[in-house]
């Protein structure tokens, strides 16, 4: 009798795993961001973009639907908001006013969705997934991952010449559409300028007005953990203005894996999805 009942709890056990998982839709644009449907307390109907590298949420100036619902102090902060997706709900979310965003998106929505759980995102099946536990692993790679102010980094190894390989850390970065996007401490330090071939450059402003030039280059090689990428495109930024203080891991890049982090936010497990081995994004 107490094997049986023994084996009935764990068949129990294992069914509540199994349903504590929820699943989060979304889609992907043409820019490689992804876009969630969301009702913002109970009344706001908005398109937000998932941004890996933030926890709030926040709204763009230049959003196509309206936020009514949403009351900003002075510091441009507003506190204690909901969020709701699907048939979850989500209480006391922050959202930030007039931040940029990606296209075709009215705002931005970070990992507080997520928080203390494990969560997948699952670029086969255009969703997110969130465990109280880690899922099956088979088939995922381990990588050592930094989550510090709210960002995930992880290392890499980038092959720039026959006799030049330099490890550095990328900030995983699904707001900005292209692949690689180098610090300018990386670019300068490793001479990518002279050292790649350069495909390109254009001239960018910033918020502030001020002229900024990324060129683009191809990189022999790019190797996270066992997955080595050749001839892949990069970008960097010259001239005067030092605005990129960290590398980043771009949406053209995240998008070549299925990607799982655990609740504690030190390791990943990648494996790759069907965009692996699709061509790169261009910067226009």
């Amino acid at each position: 009798m107490l094997k049986r009942t023994s084996l009935l709890f764990l068949f129990v056990a294992g069914h509540f795993s199994l349903q504590a998982q929820q699943v989060i839709p979304f889609r992907i644009t043409k820019h490689n961001n992804i876009i969630v449907k969301t009702l913002v307390n109970k009344k706001d109907s908005l398109d937000l973009m998932f941004q890996i590298a933030m926890k709030e949420a926040s709204i763009s100036p230049e959003r196509q639907r309206k936020a009514d619902h949403l009351i900003f102090n002075k510091d441009g902060i507003s506190d204690h908001n909901t969020v709701s997706i699907g048939k979850m709900t989500w209480k006391n979310i922050r959202f930030l006013d007039n931040q940029i965003t990606g296209h075709e998106a009215d705002g931005k929505i970070g990992t507080g969705l997520f928080e203390g759980k494990v969560f997948k995102i699952d670029y086969d099946n255009n969703q997110f997934a969130i465990y109280d536990e880690k899922p099956d692993l088979n088939g995922f790679q381990p990588v050592k991952i930094i989550f510090d102010q709210d960002a995930f980094y992880i290392p890499a190894d980038n092959i720039i010449d026959d006799h030049q390989q330099q490890e550095a850390y990328f900030v995983l970065q699904s707001g900005y559409s292209g692949g690689i996007l180098y610090s300018n401490e990386f670019a300068e330090k490793n001479e990518l300028s002279n050292k790649l071939r350069i495909t390109g450059e254009k001239k960018l402003k910033n918020s502030n007005a001020e002229n900024l030039i990324i060129k683009q280059g191809v990189l022999p090689f790019w190797k996270l953990e066992n997955f080595v990428f050749k001839d892949i495109p990069v970008g960097f930024f010259t001239g005067e203005q030092q605005t990129q203080k960290i590398s980043y891991f771009g949406a053209d890049m995240l998008r070549r894996f299925i990607w799982i982090f655990d609740a504690d936010r030190e390791m990943a497990y990648i494996k790759p999805s069907k965009y692996y081995s699709e061509p790169h994004y261009k910067i226009n």
